[in-house]
């Protein structure tokens, strides 16, 4: 029997959570679904992912409005996908801030991504008739920047590509706290189908070298004290590994997709098919996998007619 494409037949509402991971630090999750950090200053909040909707934002506002009155003046995405960014508008916020790099994604790719994802999330896109368009920065930075919300100073860093060209991580120095985004996941699979699988272990190892207490990540619960740090990055670098070599030992004898599906499969499922997500982003991380094993550098482009094309191939 056909498995649902992508998420379509997860429809079921998720419990919320809001983990202090620092003081004045919080992780909004959601059982896998996609995550939301909060930075309390002096003065200000930033806000670290919009979500997919303004309707799903406003569910993180009724959160910070529990905890602080501050405004909320800053909004950072860690990178460009829809699930991530298009619900900015509800936070009101004077500052977006993303990567260059990320910023010519939206440019490149943002309508495509947004046309994809609505497809395969339809809960999450749930209310998107109120999302005004794709959501751009006001602020870029190539390497680095820092804010500062009054004397709280906040680091917002591109350490490297991983899940994206573009991915930015958010360090507060203060609490030795930082953000990851989606490069690094707690028992939910890594979306790897604009990924970059060579860089991806060498961007966890630098974000392992700042000696986190807490991370917030993109997907799972929030990982407070080292030891779960550790876990978390060394579970990412092995999901990431382990479902790049497979593929990668096919393309070096001339098999085919179908055939280095298999070897994920095989590789990955004993140890991560329980994760949320798994079964909904395999199909693309295979495809990425084999497409930068035979030297493919940048991810092309997913748009929802190719989704359900590879879908059909691999998981139908």
């Amino acid at each position: 029997m056909a498995k649902s494409f992508a998420s379509a037949g997860d429809m079921a509402e998720k419990r919320t959570s809001f983990t202090e991971v620092g003081e004045g630090l919080y992780a909004f999750t959601a059982e896998g679904d996609p995550n939301t950090g909060v930075i309390i200053g002096d003065d200000s909040v930033m806000i670290v992912e919009a979500q997919a909707t303004p309707r799903l934002a406003r569910k993180v506002i009724e959160h910070v409005r529990a905890v602080t009155d501050k405004p909320i003046t800053h909004l950072v995405m860690t990178h460009y996908h829809a699930v991530r960014v298009l619900g900015a508008s509800a936070y009101g916020a004077r500052e977006i801030i993303m990567s260059d790099t990320a910023r010519a994604m939206v440019a490149e790719r943002g309508q495509e991504d947004w046309d994809s994802e609505f497809e395969r999330f339809p809960r999450l896109f749930q209310g998107h008739e109120e999302i005004p368009g794709l959501t751009w920065p006001t602020t870029t930075f190539s390497d680095r920047m820092s804010v500062y919300l009054g004397k709280r100073r906040v680091d917002i860093m591109h350490l490297g590509r991983a899940h994206t060209a573009g991915d930015a991580v958010i360090w507060v120095p203060d609490q030795e706290v930082m953000f990851t985004g989606d490069i690094v996941e707690y028992r939910s699979a890594c979306y790897c189908g604009d990924g970059h699988f060579a860089d991806w272990p060498e961007t966890l190892a630098e974000i392992a070298a700042y000696e986190p207490r807490s991370i917030a990540p993109g997907r799972g619960d929030a990982l407070v004290g080292p030891d779960k740090v550790a876990e978390a990055i060394a579970n990412t670098a092995d999901f990431v590994e382990s479902t790049y070599k497979p593929a990668a030992r096919v393309v070096a004898r001339g098999g085919t997709l179908k055939q280095a599906w298999d070897a994920v499969r095989a590789e990955c499922d004993p140890k991560f098919a329980d994760y949320a997500i798994y079964e909904h982003c395999l199909p693309f991380n295979v495809a990425r996998a084999y497409d930068e094993a035979r030297g493919i550098d940048t991810p092309r482009v997913w748009t929802a007619a190719r989704d359900k094309e590879m879908w059909a191939a691999l998981q139908g």
